[in-house]
């Protein structure tokens, strides 16, 4: 008859059960032949009543209480006078006591997993008294395991790695499988493990947990990665155990099995003679099946007639052989060249030497393709000199390039004028003979750097480029002078051969062994009374006094003319004049004032005469100031009479006209007439106002008309009239049409700021307007005041 899981589980409990409940049984036959004794004064007594270990069988699943055991004390005689009482970790939550009987039951599902013993501690009482009839003892309950827990791996899943080609054996990685269930009791945490997945290639140890190789010679460039399923199982792997799994993935490691080899045996590669040195000609690559340290390759060249002219070097990242130029190469002197390369691998196994040689060769040609270059110069640069002297024409040298091409064409030279701005110098086109074409001065400009240009008569797009330093040799045309603007003093108190200047002196030319100066005074000022001059053979001169006895009353500045000269062939020389103020100077000789004018003046005037012409100042002043005044107000400005006064002034009379149907009043036809050329008469001011002639007479046409003809008529008047503006201005005019009769009375239409004009006309409208024309009126007398 086989037995399942569960039916296997329930049979262990109950046997468990079983003697448990035998061993009670012995245990209170033994208690039931013990005889207590009891010990009077402080002699210990002997406990009366004992009993063995408690044993309970966890994940009991029965629905009623699981006896535990049973207490019983000796003085208990049966008649209910002892009670029993329970204490302690479990008491009256999961452990119960009749306190009659002392019979111990448990209300609650144990598991050992989660605690495994209990201590408690139980006592025997007087019912009547609730005195103790026993001393308190102390007990254990202990939860006996069943196989209620699988093994588990806590560290998984697992990850792994062992090199390739490994041999069979290795060991890979352990596994471990922990199960909580009580190893001390039976084979529930006895564990086997076992491999599920992985075979044949790796194997397990059932005992350790160790996993090894199964297989030799495991390739990583076949199958770099494995999955392995691992299986632990407790009861020693007996039928009924429980078990768990966990993966584990196994990764190949590489090792440098495998020699680099080119995928050809030759390269060819076609390259033009004017690629640049150090550029990349080709790239070449040995193919490896490793990867990282085990892959890195290097490259050289070991044989081959372009040895000097290429070289080769790995790109760190490609692993990839770079060939690159060293020299220029010449489509004319050599078209091709032959490399034999070798790749080889950096870091070599020697367990695995076997399956070498870890090298490889192959052969590159490098096709060389001709190209239509530059002219080429014979010198990379030309250093030239000519002297600062030379006239123009002078021939300075000679540059040469040729075409490298095999058709050899012509050249024709040129100077870059970017280098050349001033054009000191030209070249002959034909034979690159440089002359100056301008004077040259060392000072100025000591080197020429300038670019010829060289380009082909057939092909001016190919132009070649020489550079041509000219240096300038100097001559001595620069005549001596003072280092620097000199500012020299003497103290009225000076004292003769007193020094009192010390002079250097600089010269612009540049002689080979240096300068040397020579100072003397003119032949004039060889023999004055004030001052000397010693020349001090370093290139400087000292100037001293010759008397004492300064004074700037008499004197106040003197002029030395000094006379120096130059070392050149020929010499030059120049006159330099030192000018020596006098001053006053304190007892250290500081000056302290040198201004002469302070002695003077209080030598010719007296503060009276100063006071007076000071007031005769101011009186001349005051008298231009009234002239001008006066002439301004007599002056008038002076305007052209104007048909119309036109102000912003509102003039208020208390005479009334009859209106129009009053014809006996004034003459219409005044008022009709309006457009009659009155003589032209001068302003009377001088500032830029409204220039304002005679009207002329309008036909009755259209308003737009009117305004226009208007406007162009004053034009005219204002480009003819000499009193007018000189400059742009704006002038407005008031002018409303023909669309009255009598046309604008109102002097709220003026535009003038003058109210000084003149209103003679007036008087010939009439009796009406006689008195406005006696209050505006300026009267025959007043035209030119």
């Amino acid at each position: 008859m086989k037995f399942g899981k569960v039916e296997f589980c329930h049979f262990l409990q109950i046997l468990a059960l079983f003697l448990c409940l035998s061993g009670m049984n012995q245990a209170e036959l033994s208690r039931s032949k013990s005889k207590p004794y009891f010990q009077s004064g402080r002699t210990r007594t002997k406990r009366s009543w004992v009993w063995n270990q408690f044993f309970v069988l966890e994940e009991y699943m029965g629905t009623d209480p699981l006896y535990v055991g049973k207490l019983h004390s000796d003085v208990d005689k049966g008649d209910g006078s002892i009670k029993y009482i329970l204490s302690g970790e479990g008491a009256s939550s999961i452990f119960i006591i009749d306190e009659n009987t002392g019979d111990i039951h448990a209300t609650k599902r144990l598991d050992r997993e989660e605690q495994a013993y209990y201590t408690l501690r139980a006592q025997a009482l007087d019912r009547l008294t609730n005195k103790p009839v026993e001393p308190e003892s102390e007990f254990v309950i202990k939860i006996q395991d069943i196989n209620d827990n699988e093994p588990k791996f806590l560290d998984g899943p697992y990850t792994a790695g062992v090199p390739e080609m490994s041999p069979v054996g290795t060991s890979v990685v352990q596994v471990t499988a922990t199960d909580a269930d009580d190893p001390t009791y039976g084979n529930s945490a006895r564990v086997v493990y076992s491999i599920l997945q992985g075979q044949p290639y790796f194997s397990v140890e059932p005992k350790t947990g160790v996993i090894k190789t199964a297989l030799p010679n495991m390739d990583r460039e076949a199958k770099d990665q494995y999955l392995l399923v691992i299986q632990a199982k407790d009861m020693v792997g007996q039928n009924g155990g429980l078990s768990g799994t966990t993966s584990v993935t196994v990764t190949l490691t590489d090792v440098n099995d495998n020699p680099p080899r080119f995928p050809r045996r030759s390269y060819q590669y076609n390259v033009p003679e004017s690629l640049p040195v150090a550029s990349v000609v080709a790239r070449i690559k040995a193919a490896d099946a490793d990867v990282g340290p085990n892959a890195e390759m290097e490259y050289k060249i070991v044989d081959g007639d372009g040895l000097g002219v290429f070289k080769i070097s790995v790109d760190k990242d490609t692993q990839e052989g770079i060939i690159t130029i060293q020299k220029e190469l010449d489509f004319e002197a050599k078209t091709s060249y032959t490399l034999r390369i070798e790749a080889a691998n950096m870091h070599v196994d020697p367990r695995f030497l076997s399956l070498g040689p870890f090298s490889d060769m192959t052969t590159v040609k490098i096709i060389v393709e001709d190209v239509d270059e530059p002219p080429v110069f014979t010198s990379r640069l030309y250093s030239m000199v000519v002297s600062e002297a030379a006239k123009v024409g002078t021939i300075i040298g000679t540059v040469a390039a040729h075409d490298p091409d095999a058709s050899n064409s012509p050249v024709r030279y040129s100077i870059d004028r970017n280098t050349d701005l001033e054009r000191y110098f030209n070249i002959d086109a034909n034979s690159g003979v440089i002359t100056t074409a301008k004077s040259l001065d060392r000072e100025t400009n000591a080197v020429h750097n300038i670019t010829v240009l060289a380009m082909e008569s057939q092909n001016p797009a190919q132009i070649g480029r020489g550079y041509v330093a000219i240096t300038i040799l100097d001559i001595n045309d620069n005549a001596p002078e003072f280092a620097m603007e000199y500012e020299t003093t003497v103290c009225e108190n000076a004292q003769p051969g007193q020094v009192i200047q010390k002079i250097s002196a600089i010269d612009k030319d540049d002689p080979p062994n240096g300068h040397q100066f020579y100072f003397s005074l003119t032949a004039e000022a060889a023999n004055n009374h004030n001052f000397t001059l010693q020349d001090n053979k370093d290139n400087t001169a000292t100037v001293l006094t010759r008397r004492n006895g300064f004074r700037r009353q008499e004197q106040s500045v003197f002029y030395l003319p000094i006379f120096i000269v130059d070392s050149g062939s020929p010499s030059l020389s120049s006159t330099n004049t030192l000018t020596i103020r006098v001053c006053d100077c304190d007892a250290d000789g500081i000056a302290q004032t040198c201004n002469a004018e302070a002695y003077i003046l209080p030598a010719g005037l007296s503060t009276g005469a100063l006071i007076a012409i000071l007031a005769c100042v101011l009186t001349l002043l005051v008298l231009v100031l009234l002239i001008v005044t006066m002439r301004r107000r007599k002056k008038e400005p002076l305007i052209f009479d104007e048909e119309r006064d036109i102000r912003e002034n509102i003039v208020r009379y208390d005479d009334e006209g009859g209106g129009e149907e009053d014809t006996e009043a004034f003459d219409m036809a005044a008022l009709r007439n309006l457009n009659i050329i009155r003589d032209t008469k001068t302003r009377r001011d001088v500032t830029p106002e409204i220039q304002f002639l005679s009207r002329p007479t309008f036909k009755s046409i259209p308003d737009n008309v009117i305004f226009r003809e208007f406007i162009w008529e004053r034009l005219k008047e204002a480009d003819v009239d000499p009193c007018a503006p000189p400059y742009d201005s704006l002038q407005t005019y008031a002018f409303e049409g023909n669309g009255s009769v009598a046309e604008s009375l109102s002097s709220l239409d003026s535009i003038s700021s003058n109210s000084d004009q003149n209103y003679d006309y007036l008087s010939d409208w009439g009796p009406r307007f006689k008195r406005l024309a006696d209050m505006y009126g300026t009267g025959p007398d007043c035209l030119y005041s």
